[in-house]
């Protein structure tokens, strides 16, 4: 069978478009062979790979690249890589001893969840920067954090009634499948092997595969069989990985479309996104490394936070990071409070005053020492200024900057007083949470009281601050999901409070 299928992989690759003959684009005989059932069994998976870069170029011809344009980062790559283009095999057979999820497969040792350490083969400083990144560790951010877990519950769970009176109101856990489709979906899954399946194939007969859990996913902080974190694919889709494709904000979109992080239609609505919108097509998307005024002109999400920019003289205005934090001073999502970003990945270490694990205290102080410095933020500050000054006078841009830093001041002073007469509530048990050194009594988001207040930061600050961030969304600031809503609810849990007090009297008693 295998050499039917290198026979028949030879032929089809002279038909490829782009590729002239198989003598000019070489292909592994693994390679080879996966083609030849593959091309049938999986047209999409192929034709996609065909057109991608990787499909015509050889790691040895990306090697000779010399300066800004090389895209591959690592300094040497396996001799046995560099001489054919990077194909299934040279993906799916990498490293079989650190996979559990290696099988064997028409004699050739397979696995199937590709890792960021595969990729690392050529692209080393890309794979550790994003180990760095917060996205990296977003699934045991989630996971291992206890407060999360109380939003996520109350969000994803099953409400059920007991009791006589059918009270109180019980909250079960989501089931598996339901966090896979739900919070873990850009998060990312634990993904590990239960065990193995015999298959009838149509090519092939019977053939042994592994099962997975936590499988289909491909999260940013997905946890891989061998034990590492994220996965390339989620902003470089499989199989055609193209750096087109990552830099528009459409790849974004998937994770980052809000409510609660509701950058893409905020970005959508400002003067950047409509810039895009209107002329993006005629932009190179392509382009390595990428010039500002020539490539595009306006920022897309890639632009500010990830790719290496120029000027149209060759200067560098902003380095390649796929650490995407290297640009970021401030951490806008509100956690309760807006906040500097945190020093490192794993957000699970820490603690603020409240014995939370919250990077602020519930009356808006910061848990400073797991924060970056003010010097740090400096740092970032001016990078991202670098970028922004690329088509803004500096006038422009600090006036942005001010105006930017004062929406962060302005929100989670908002927050505070509506936190202020949310503890207030909790203090006089209208409302069932307490914190203490041992941790969280209680879910502080289980109650329509509760899950008024949570929307006061978790949704209305962070459309505030990213309608600023963006170079002003819109009416995002205001009335959609803006100042208007935010005000009118802590109008709203004040007067809550004020009912019950009226109502139970003897909560308030001295």
């Amino acid at each position: 069978m295998k050499r039917i299928a290198c026979l028949f992989v030879v032929c089809l690759f002279i038909g490829i478009p782009n590729i002239s003959s198989a003598a000019e684009v070489p292909v592994s005989d693994a390679t080879a062979e996966c083609l030849g059932c593959h091309s049938t069994l999986h047209p999409g998976i192929v034709e996609g790979w065909r057109n991608s870069r990787h499909a015509r170029m050889t790691p040895r011809a990306a090697l000779a690249v010399k300066g800004l344009a090389r895209r591959v980062s690592s300094k040497e790559i396996p001799k046995d890589l560099s001489d054919k283009v990077v194909g299934c095999a040279e993906c799916h057979t990498q490293r079989p001893e650190a996979h559990p999820d290696t099988f064997q497969h028409n004699g050739y040792e397979v696995h199937v969840v590709v890792s960021p350490q595969d990729c690392a083969t050529c692209h080393s400083v890309e794979a550790e920067q994003f180990s760095k990144n917060i996205m990296s560790h977003a699934v045991n951010n989630l996971a291992g954090n206890p407060l999360y877990q109380r939003l996520q519950k109350s969000i994803l769970g099953t409400v059920k009634l007991s009791g006589k009176n059918m009270q109180p109101m019980v909250i079960q856990p989501a089931d598996d499948a339901t966090k896979a489709d739900a919070c873990y979906y850009c998060h990312g899954t634990k993904i590990s092997i239960k065990g193995y399946e015999t298959r009838n194939t149509e090519l092939a007969g019977e053939l042994k595969f592994p099962i997975f859990d936590g499988w289909p996913n491909q999260g940013v902080g997905r946890i891989n069989p061998d034990n590492t974190r994220g996965s390339c694919a989620a902003c470089h889709t499989r199989h055609s990985f193209s750096i087109k494709m990552a830099r528009k904000p459409n790849t974004c979109k998937e994770c980052h479309i809000g409510p609660d992080v509701p950058a893409f239609k905020v970005y959508s609505a400002s003067k950047h996104g409509n810039i895009f919108s209107s002329l993006g097509a005629s932009w190179n998307f392509d382009a390595v490394p990428w010039t500002i005024g020539k490539d595009f002109t306006a920022p897309t999400c890639a632009v500010c936070h990830v790719s290496l920019l120029i000027n149209t003289d060759g200067d560098v205005v902003a380095k390649r990071t796929h650490q995407m934090n290297g640009r970021i001073p401030w951490r806008i999502f509100g956690l309760i409070y807006a906040h500097p970003h945190p020093k490192e990945p794993d957000t699970t270490t820490i603690r603020n005053k409240n014995g939370l694990t919250l990077p602020t205290a519930l009356d808006g102080s910061f848990a400073s020492k797991y924060l970056i410095t003010k010097k740090e933020m400096m740092k970032r500050r001016h990078t991202m200024q670098s970028v922004c000054l690329g088509c803004h006078g500096t006038s422009w841009v600090n006036g942005h900057w001010r105006r930017f830093e004062n929406s962060i001041r302005e929100t989670n002073a908002k927050t505070l007083h509506a936190t202020e007469i949310m503890t207030r509530i909790w203090q006089l048990d209208l409302a069932h949470f307490k914190s203490n050194a041992k941790g969280p009594e209680g879910n502080p988001f289980d109650e329509a009281i509760e899950r008024k207040w949570s929307k006061t930061w978790l949704i209305y600050g962070n459309h505030i601050r990213f309608a600023t961030a963006m170079g002003c969304g819109g009416d995002y600031g205001v009335f959609a999901q803006g100042r208007y809503d935010l005000s009118g609810t802590i109008f709203q849990i004040h007067d809550w409070l004020e009912l019950r007090k009226k109502v139970y009297p003897e909560k308030v008693q001295p």
